[in-house]
C-alpha cells in the first residue's frame, strides 16, 4: 500500500519543474497513473475479499504475500550480501511490519465493508502526518478526521462489527509504521532491493498463519490462481505504476491523490460487493478524505517554508 505521507515525507526533494513548461503536458499522464494504482489497489482488495470463503482471510494474505515476494526478488534481484546488521534489523522490521499491515487489513474486511475499513485505516497515516507538523492548524483536520469517524459508526459503531472496527484501526496504525520503516529502507538498500526483501522476509513470517488456516487450500489451482491476480492488482501492478508516475509528478500531488483511496475503495465495494453506503457513511468518508487532503497540504506548506527559510 502507498500512502499520502510516503510522498509528502520527500515533497521537498521532487525534482522542479522546468520554468514555462506546460504543466498539464507533464502532470496528466502521471496523474492517470496514480488513479489507476489506487483503482487496482481497491479492486484487488475487492477480489480478495471474494477469495476468503475460499482460502480464509490468513490464507489470502499468505499468496498476496507470497506471490509478490517471488515477482519482486526476481525482477530486483537483492543482493544478500554487503549489508550491516542495522540494514538487515531495519528490512526485518518492515518486513513484518508490512505482513501484520495486510493481515490485520484483510481480517477488517472479512467483516466490514470495504469503503468504511480503507477509511478507518487511513487514520493512521493521518494521526502520523498531523504530529510530524505539529502545527495548530491540524487540530483542525484532526477533528474533521474524528467527525467523519463518528458518523461512520453512526454514533457508538453500532452498524459495524466491533472487530472489523478494532481490526482496520489496528492496520492503520501498521501503516503509519510502514511508513516510517519504509522510508528507513529505502535510505539503506537501493532502488526497490529493500522492499523486495523486506516482501519475502514478510511472506516467510505469515505462512505458518496462512497454512494453519488453510492448509491443502493454498494449493488448490483456482485458489493460488486468484491469490496472484490479488498479489498482482494490489503489490506489483500499483508500486510500478507509482514509481513511473513519481518520475515527473510532483510528491505533494501524488500524497493527495493518495487521499482518494476510502472513495476508490467504496466504488469498488459497490461494484464488486454489492456494498452499498448510506448517505451518513458517504459524508463521513468524504471527511476523512478531507481531513487527509488538507493534513498532506500542511505538511507540504511547512516543508516549502522550512526550503524558503534556508535559502
Amino acid at each position: 500500500m502507498t500512502t499520502p505521507d510516503t510522498a509528502t515525507a520527500h515533497a521537498t526533494t521532487a525534482p522542479a519543474t522546468a520554468v514555462g513548461a506546460p504543466r498539464r503536458r507533464t502532470t496528466l499522464g502521471p496523474v492517470g497513473l496514480v488513479l489507476a494504482g489506487g483503482v487496482s489497489v481497491q479492486f484487488g482488495a475487492a477480489l480478495a475479499v471474494l477469495l476468503m470463503p475460499r482460502a480464509g482471510a490468513l490464507g489470502v494474505v499468505t499468496l498476496r504475500l507470497v506471490a509478490a515476494a517471488v515477482v519482486l526478488l526476481l525482477v530486483c534481484r537483492p543482493r544478500l550480501r554487503g549489508h550491516s546488521r542495522a540494514d538487515w534489523g531495519t528490512v526485518v522490521a518492515f518486513g513484518l511490519t508490512m505482513a501484520a499491515m495486510n493481515g490485520l487489513f484483510y481480517q477488517a474486511v472479512d467483516r466490514i465493508p470495504l469503503g468504511p475499513a480503507v477509511t478507518l485505516e487511513v487514520l493512521g497515516p493521518l494521526a502520523l502526518s498531523v504530529l510530524a507538523s505539529r502545527r495548530a492548524v491540524n487540530a483542525v483536520w484532526a477533528g474533521l478526521a474524528l467527525a467523519g469517524v463518528f458518523l461512520l459508526g453512526g454514533g457508538d459503531f453500532g452498524d459495524l462489527d466491533p472487530w472489523g472496527v478494532v481490526f482496520a484501526l489496528a492496520a492503520g496504525a501498521m501503516w503509519a509504521s510502514y511508513i516510517v520503516f519504509s522510508a528507513r529502507t529505502g535510505r539503506r538498500f537501493p532502488q526497490a532491493d529493500g522492499l523486495a526483501l523486506a516482501m519475502a522476509i514478510g511472506a516467510l513470517a505469515f505462512l505458518p498463519l496462512g497454512i494453519a488456516e488453510s492448509g491443502t487450500k493454498l494449493l488448490d489451482p483456482v485458489t493460488v490462481g486468484l491469490g496472484a491476480a490479488v498479489a498482482l492488482m494490489s503489490s506489483v501492478l500499483p508500486y510500478t505504476l507509482e514509481l513511473l508516475a513519481l518520475r515527473t509528478l510532483p510528491s505533494a500531488a501524488f500524497a493527495i491523490l493518495m487521499s482518494l483511496e476510502p472513495a476508490l475503495a467504496a466504488l469498488a465495494g459497490f461494484l464488486i460487493l454489492d456494498q452499498a453506503l448510506s448517505a451518513v457513511q458517504a459524508l463521513a468518508i468524504a471527511l476523512v478524505i478531507a481531513a487527509s487532503m488538507g493534513a498532506v497540504r500542511t505538511q507540504v506548506g511547512r516543508g516549502k517554508a522550512a526550503t524558503s527559510s534556508v535559502d
